[in-house]
C-alpha cells in the first residue's frame, strides 16, 4: 500500500513539472522566435514479483501467455528529457527595418548573454545612442542586451542615418543624410548542430553549457552561418497552441486520477488500521 502511494506521490511532481513546461510554451504563444518544449516521461524502476514457483505453474496456462509471469511493482514516472522543437515559426512582416526574421531553423543571432555570448531567434532590434560616441548607435535587442557582429564585438551603426539595409546574409549598409552609404558590418549569425544543448536563459534567449565538462569543443556546436536574414519580417512562435491545449487536459486527468490513488490508498490503509485495533 505504502509502494502504491508512494508511486503515485513521485509521478506527481513529475506531471507537475510538464504542466509547467506546457503553461510556459501557452504563456509564449505571443512571443516573436520562441521555441517551444515537449517533456518526456520515463519509467522509474520496477520490481517483478512471481507469486508461484515456475516449476508449479501449468504450463498449458504460460503457453501463449504474452506478458511476463507474476507482478511488475512500479515506482511512478519521471521527466526524462525536455527536447527544444527547433520548427520554425511564421514569418509576419512589420515594415521596421530594424525587424529581422531568420528562415532557416538552425540559425541563431548572436547576442551579449552578460559576458558570455547568448543565441536569440527573436530579431526586434532597436537602437540606442552609444554613450561612448554621439555618432553612433548601438544596436540592441528588445531587453536591452548588445546584437554581436561575426567577431563577436557590440555591434554599432551610424548616428542620422536615412536608410539601413540588412541583406540576407546580415550584411548591414547605412545610407547617411549626405547620401553616403557605409557598410556596418555584418550580424553575427551561427548555426548550432546540437540545439538539444541550448539552455533557456531569460530574455528569450539561450546559452550553453560548460561543455569542456561534455568532452565537446565549441566548434563541434557552433558554427558560423552565412545567414538567411530577412528584413522588415519577424518570426512569430511555433506553439501549437491546440497541441498545448491537448496535452493540458490530458495532463489534468493524469493528475486527477494520480491524487485519487492517493487519497484511496489513505482510505484503505485507515481501514487495515481500524480492523488491526
Amino acid at each position: 500500500m505504502q509502494q502504491q502511494m508512494m508511486a503515485s506521490g513521485v509521478s506527481l511532481g513529475q506531471i507537475q513539472q510538464q504542466l509547467d513546461t506546457v503553461a510556459n510554451n501557452m504563456a509564449n504563444v505571443g512571443t516573436n522566435g520562441y521555441k517551444s518544449r515537449d517533456a518526456k516521461f520515463v519509467d522509474l524502476l520496477f520490481q517483478q514479483i512471481d507469486n508461484l514457483n515456475p516449476a508449479d505453474q501449468d504450463q498449458t496456462d504460460t503457453a501463449n501467455r504474452l506478458t511476463p509471469n507474476g507482478i511488475r511493482s512500479g515506482s511512478g514516472v519521471k521527466v526524462g528529457d525536455t527536447s527544444l522543437d527547433l520548427s520554425a515559426g511564421a514569418i509576419k512582416e512589420t515594415g521596421n527595418p530594424l525587424d529581422l526574421a531568420l528562415t532557416d531553423a538552425h540559425q541563431f543571432f548572436t547576442v551579449d548573454g552578460g559576458g558570455a555570448t547568448a543565441y536569440t531567434r527573436d530579431g526586434a532590434f532597436n537602437t540606442q545612442p552609444d554613450p561612448g560616441n554621439a555618432n553612433q548607435l548601438r544596436l540592441l535587442t528588445k531587453s536591452g542586451a548588445a546584437v554581436l557582429d561575426a567577431g563577436g564585438r557590440p555591434m554599432t551603426i551610424p548616428a542620422h542615418y536615412r536608410d539601413i539595409r540588412i541583406n540576407q546574409a546580415g550584411q548591414i549598409n547605412v545610407t547617411l543624410n549626405n547620401g553616403t552609404t557605409v557598410n556596418a558590418g555584418q550580424l553575427g549569425i551561427v548555426t548550432i548542430n546540437r540545439p538539444q544543448l541550448l539552455e533557456s536563459s531569460g530574455n528569450n534567449q539561450y546559452a550553453l553549457p560548460n561543455l569542456a565538462t561534455l568532452g565537446i569543443g565549441l566548434n563541434q556546436v557552433v558554427q558560423p552561418a552565412a545567414g538567411s536574414v530577412t528584413q522588415g519580417s519577424l518570426e512569430n512562435s511555433n506553439v501549437d497552441l491546440t497541441k498545448e491545449m491537448a496535452d493540458l487536459i490530458n495532463l489534468q486527468h493524469n493528475y486527477q486520477l494520480n491524487a485519487r490513488s492517493v487519497t484511496i490508498g489513505d482510505q484503505m490503509a485507515g481501514l487495515v488500521n481500524g480492523l488491526l485495533r
